[in-house]
């Protein structure tokens, strides 16, 4: 904004004062959503409204002013609808026609009129009276090319919802998102409760945690990386059906998929394993987009996805042999593997275990690849320290991901709940914590003796809020669909 505009405002701000009005007022008078005009009287032919002119007062934020001499119109935009106003000078008095004429795009105003239709048709207020309800000091970016300023435009995002009526699309289609899988688990009979976000141990991911102090009991506390652990405890608890949709907090980079802090819904359900888990999942997605959407099907960065076709079910062992040619369970340790990688031309990208290097070769040569809904299933134990071992192979575990676009949507097991198992595994996470590994667990006691007490077989599942969002939304990024992404240092002036 120029050095001139901004003392243009600040003068008409002062004007307003020193006339006796208050910019700024705490109260706003009778009036009627912009929404329920347009459904009111949108039907009604201009010779209707002609012939018994009706009254309204509204609200909203003047968009666009354009002026003709005597006569100017404004455009007023209250919560993503819009109407016109037109202010002809021989229907009012001369000092409000003055007013009008002085208000800024960006002001907020209460305008009071008679509704009629224009030559076009177009439906519009005639203005008969106005009041300032909120004086704008800068202006609106221009409609229709808006920020074009990427790092503007996360950082000022309010400027970005204005200006951008996709950019406030995905923010609906988040919002509904959230609530479908909400009604969804509520239709169901699970129980939405809240669990610790500042947690004296972190557990349930393999994450690095944001790490807080506590000065009154001297104490660091970290950001949760999960809910997971504290929803258990509600399943030992008695709690059988339990949900929380809340943000987790993951000391980790930012990229296309990922925000430190991102939004998860996790669902735990007693008498279940994975398997019941994988029928809820597809049902769950598939009645979320169809809520969301009005459709099943729905198009990600010029991928068409079918949310309601049977979704696709392969073992993890399967999904790398036929990309890669390797056969994971036949090359059981780090050598083994590296050996058949080599032959084979992959690279390992330096991984220090075996199952680290099992989820370089899905996460670079089978995940990109999973375009339609899928469950892939059975991982390495090393790579899943809280499920259940399977019968079949007590190598693997009783744990699905579903993929879509080229990555995950959402993570679940058949939880453990054989305390002993349990404690081992914690304990070779504790050893891989002391050893370096960051993203190890650290043992927790705690839970542990809450287990020791009894759970019942149980499945869980976490869904990524803000990526399923994003595919509804089509949006290429994340930080498209979550409205305040975590930026660099630095701002906006």
């Amino acid at each position: 904004m120029s050095e001139y505009e901004r003392e243009a405002r600040r003068e008409r701000l002062a004007a307003l004062r020193e006339a006796g009005v208050d910019p700024f007022p705490s109260r706003v008078g009778p009036r009627v959503r912009i929404r329920e005009v347009l459904a009111e009287f949108e039907p009604r032919t201009a010779e209707e409204l002609e012939a018994s002119p009706p009254e309204a007062a509204i609200c909203g934020r003047i968009t666009a002013s354009r002026s003709f001499g005597k006569l100017l119109f404004l455009r007023l935009l209250e919560d993503g609808d819009t109407l016109q106003v037109s202010v002809r000078k021989a229907e009012v008095e001369p000092e409000v026609f003055a007013f009008a004429k002085r208000l800024d795009v960006g002001d907020f105003v209460r305008v009071e009129g008679v509704l009629w239709r224009t030559r076009t048709g177009e439906l519009t207020l005639d203005l008969r009276s106005v009041d300032v309800v909120s004086k704008a000091l800068r202006p609106l970016p221009e409609k229709w090319h808006g920020l074009t300023d990427v790092e503007a435009r996360f950082r000022q995002r309010y400027l970005d919802l204005l200006s951008s009526e996709t950019v406030r699309e995905m923010a609906l289609v988040r919002s509904r998102t959230v609530s479908a899988l909400r009604r969804f688990l509520d239709e169901r009979g699970f129980l939405e409760v809240e669990t610790p976000v500042l947690q004296p141990l972190y557990g349930g991911a393999a994450a690095l945690p944001f790490v807080t102090h506590h000065n009154t009991y001297g104490q660091d506390l970290y950001l949760r990386i999960s809910d997971e652990l504290y929803l258990k405890r509600l399943v030992i608890g008695g709690l059988d059906r339990v949900y929380e949709i809340g943000h987790n907090f993951r000391n980790e980079g930012v990229s296309r998929k990922h925000n430190p802090e991102f939004t998860m819904m996790e669902c735990y359900q007693a008498y279940a394993d994975y398997r019941d888990m994988m029928d809820l999942t597809e049902a769950m997605l598939r009645a979320v987009a169809q809520e969301v959407l009005g459709r099943t099907r729905c198009t990600y960065q010029g991928q068409d996805l079918d949310f309601g076709a049977p979704f696709q079910r392969q073992t993890m062992q399967d999904a790398i042999r036929e990309a890669t040619g390797i056969d994971i369970l036949k090359a059981p340790d780090l050598a083994s593997l590296a050996r058949e990688a080599e032959a084979g031309g992959f690279s390992l990208d330096g991984a220090s275990t075996w199952g680290k290097a099992v989820d370089v070769l899905f996460s670079d040569h089978v995940e990109p690849k999973l375009v339609q809904p899928t469950f892939i299933t059975d991982y390495p134990v090393e790579l899943s320290p809280l499920a259940k071992r399977s019968a079949e192979d007590p190598r693997l575990v009783e744990r699905f991901e579903v993929f879509t676009a080229g990555f995950e949507l959402g993570n679940a097991f058949s939880e453990l709940n054989d305390p002993d198992d349990q404690r081992a595994r914690f304990e070779d996470q504790r050893d891989d914590l002391e050893s370096g590994d960051e993203e190890a667990h650290p043992l927790d006691e705690d839970f542990l003796l809450a287990l020791e007490h009894g759970m019942p077989p149980t499945g869980g599942l976490g869904v990524g809020v803000d990526r399923l969002a994003m595919v509804l939304a089509d949006a290429p990024s994340l930080r498209e669909i979550v409205l305040f992404p975590h930026m660099k240092p630095g701002g906006a002036g």
